[in-house]
């Protein structure tokens, strides 16, 4: 076995001999991986491929202990660390170039506990893993709207889908967090335990540590929802905006609508000749009995003369899945958001131009309703801060040959400069594309500086750096 070079905190590299990297092997019930070994490759390769990057050594984790060992061995050594747990970050930072990548990925249990109706999940498991073991017992909790999505990612950031209005975000149902700190020692992060830590790491995203398990506090769902998608022609979108911002703003918190506009894909429900055509979407999910939901989704589909309408009941995991074919590994993604109270008229005058210019098939613009419960916990309750934003806007450009590459990226730049008057300027910090570091502060907003003296306590050498950082209140001022 030979040494190897890791790329180091300070910029530079440094070496580890054959003798200590096994014997840092030995003491793993996981295994590391070096280039060209099995599992490298793996491990790294994240659901963006924008994101091409090739660290030095893997750490392919199968429980705390080894999560443990393997920050204990980066500090050690100065080594530059990332932390993959599902791959699904928009921004890449799960992967490094050169340094040490912990993969979390193995780690994908989900325990339910239908009694005291809570759950034990471990940083690996996606959205989907978790769902199908909370529905076999007719529970779930608010997470996001994509199944391979992973549960820790979304969790640290937030977290928010078809349940916020009704029962909060992700983070206002976390109960407890197992964490290794940057001293490779294991805590538990609690209202009652660090309680502080719990504080940032409810939307502080990974700059607190690595969690190695999630408690959540889980709901009645299911398992069917009444669900699905009402599909417009673009030629009334504006109208049709017009109508939604109505009829979002007195949605009882059990509906959740959703505004994606896009070119079709191929759906079997829809017209060939719409096929690749500009349509206006709703998405809807309704928490409740039918009745009660198709009264509630009245004034959405009083709204024009839709192409389609396929809502109704479903299973709970079908609808968590239904995005999926549309975010598929293997394509190059960015993104650009904003966050509104409201959508104003020269918002809707923004979208409905910008529409006309997608660049590839592919690409789109979603338009999330928040509000509800999530709406009504206090700004500084937890790190995330955007208890006033009603909506959320995902300008998801996605392409798959490199000549789009370009004018993809700037079409999103473009609408997102033009949305900038009407948007809160905060963001929701898992949207945020590697490019965005200088808007850190702004996803955090007053919560910023109280982020930062935490993060002098928990991680004042940076090591977790890989993430939209909080830099230590030393460290404000350095690159």
């Amino acid at each position: 076995m030979t040494e190897i070079r890791l790329a180091s905190l300070q910029g530079g590299a440094t070496v580890v001999g054959s003798d200590t990297l096994a014997a840092f092997r030995e003491t793993l019930r996981g295994k590391v991986c070096l280039p060209g070994e099995a599992g490298y490759d793996e491990a790294r390769t994240i659901w963006n491929a924008m994101i091409d990057r090739q660290p030095s050594a893997v750490v392919r984790c199968r429980g705390a202990a080894d999560i443990m060992r393997a920050v204990s061995f980066a500090r050690e050594h100065g080594a530059l660390l990332a932390v993959r747990a599902g791959g699904h970050n928009i921004a890449g930072n799960a992967v490094c170039e050169g340094g040490l990548l912990i993969d979390l990925s193995l780690m994908r249990g989900v325990r339910i506990d239908p009694v005291s109706c809570t759950a034990r999940v471990e940083p690996g498991a996606t959205l989907g893993d978790f769902d199908r073991e909370a529905q076999a017992f007719g529970l779930a909790t608010p997470l996001g709207i994509n199944s391979t999505t992973g549960v820790a990612g979304l969790t640290l950031g937030g977290g928010f889908g078809w349940l916020s209005r009704k029962f909060g975000l992700a983070v206002d149902n976390l109960i407890s967090a197992d964490v290794v700190s940057a001293d490779g020692k294991l805590v538990q992060a609690s209202a009652t335990e660090n309680p502080d830590l719990f504080w940032a790491l409810r939307g502080g995203g990974g700059n607190f540590g690595v969690v190695s398990s999630f408690e959540f506090r889980l709901h009645p769902v299911g398992p069917n929802v009444l669900s699905g998608l009402i599909v417009h022609p673009f030629a009334r979108a504006r109208e049709l905006l017009a109508g939604y911002r109505q009829a979002a703003a007195n949605a009882p918190d059990e509906l959740t609508q959703w505004v994606v506009l896009r070119k079709a894909p191929p759906l079997p429900f829809l017209p060939a000749d719409v096929h690749g055509k500009e349509i206006l979407v709703f998405a809807v999910c309704y928490v409740g009995d039918e009745r009660g939901g198709n009264q509630a989704l009245e004034p959405l589909r009083g709204l024009g003369t839709p192409i389609a309408d396929v809502v109704g009941m479903q299973p709970f995991i079908a609808w968590q899945s239904a995005f999926d074919p549309l975010l598929t590994p293997g394509a190059c993604n960015y993104w650009k958001s904003h966050n509104f109270v409201e959508l104003s008229d020269g918002l809707l005058d923004v979208l409905v131009s910008q529409v006309a210019q997608l660049p590839t098939e592919e690409c789109e613009i979603f338009i999330g309703q928040l509000g509800g419960e999530a709406g009504r916990v206090a700004p500084d309750a937890t790190a995330y801060p955007h208890r006033n934003a009603n909506f959320a806007m995902n300008v998801h450009t996605r392409w798959r040959e490199p000549a789009d590459t370009q004018r993809s990226i700037e079409w999103a730049r473009k609408l997102f400069t033009e949305a900038a008057p009407h948007a809160t300027g905060g963001v929701y910090v898992n949207f945020m594309p590697e490019d965005e570091a200088d808007r850190v502060s702004s996803a955090y907003g007053t919560n910023y500086a109280h982020l930062m003296a935490l993060k002098s306590k928990y991680d004042p050498g940076n090591l977790f750096r890989l993430n939209q950082n909080v830099r230590p209140s030393a460290q404000r001022s350095v690159a």
